[in-house]
């Protein structure tokens, strides 16, 4: 994927999105996927995973990634603000139902997922914590272990907190009469499943690229961990790559 720099993204005019260069985040790569279905074009801008990214902070506030720039609006940090934003930007396909019931349901589901505490933010505990048991612990780790509120306790407690998370979903999605989370269509309960099933059993080298030395943080050994991406799960995950997420990734 081309990058431009968070001083020329400044710049320029259109839609912008702020991503991970070179990694197949999950928060990056669901938001990517999301754009992709809704038919929405953007120009890539470059972030530099974990690292200090004092431009972006300047513009957007904040140094993580992804951030959605449309024009002079407000850059869009927080993943529902993303949502909302793609969604008033372009209606349909709509990530988030208009029900306010389903609407409700759909932005919980995505909660467990892709917010704080969430199962993306349990994997990230449990991949810093062998970095914080080093003798001399990168400054990367010590800068992702202050986002992420890491702690021995927190660390301990995220293999129960995936488990929980997992199940629930797996057990939501079972009663559903479709393939899909909410409704008859995919929204973004399905992307961001899809995408974050990755950190727990990444896709194969050929459709995800990714480093190796990512891959092996990515990929799980527990076997109860393992077990969480239930057959159910991976199932709606490889039906979202084979209808809805272009592969190879291009990160």
């Amino acid at each position: 994927m081309q990058y431009i720099s968070v001083e020329e993204a400044i710049e320029l005019p259109g839609l912008r999105l702020v991503l991970s260069a070179g990694v197949p985040g999950p928060w990056g790569e669901a938001t990517k996927s999301m754009l992709a279905y809704k038919g929405m074009d953007y120009t890539a801008v470059h972030q530099d995973g974990g690292g200090e990214n004092a431009a972006l902070q300047q513009w957007t506030g904040q140094s993580s990634a992804p951030v959605l720039v449309a024009d002079d609006l407000p850059p869009a940090c927080h993943w529902l603000d993303l949502l909302n934003l793609a969604d008033r930007l372009q209606p349909e396909p709509a990530l988030l139902p208009a029900a306010p019931a389903e609407r409700a349901l759909a932005t919980g589901l995505c909660a467990l997922i892709a917010g704080a505490d969430g199962l993306g933010w349990q994997r990230r505990l449990l991949m810093i914590q062998p970095m914080m048991n080093l003798d001399s612990v990168p400054e990367l780790t010590i800068r992702l272990a202050h986002r992420y509120g890491y702690s021995e306790q927190a660390a301990a407690d995220a293999p129960r907190r995936i488990a929980e998370i997992c199940a629930y979903l797996d057990q939501y999605l079972a009663a559903q009469a479709g393939d899909y989370f909410v409704g008859d269509a995919p929204g973004a309960v399905d992307f961001y499943s899809a995408n974050f099933a990755g950190m727990i059993k990444p896709l194969p080298p050929e459709d995800n690229p990714m480093p190796d030395w990512l891959r092996a943080l990515y990929t799980v050994n527990d076997p109860a961990l393992q077990a969480c991406l239930t057959p159910r799960l991976e199932a709606h995950r490889d039906l979202m790559y084979q209808r809805h997420i272009a592969l190879p990734l291009d990160f």
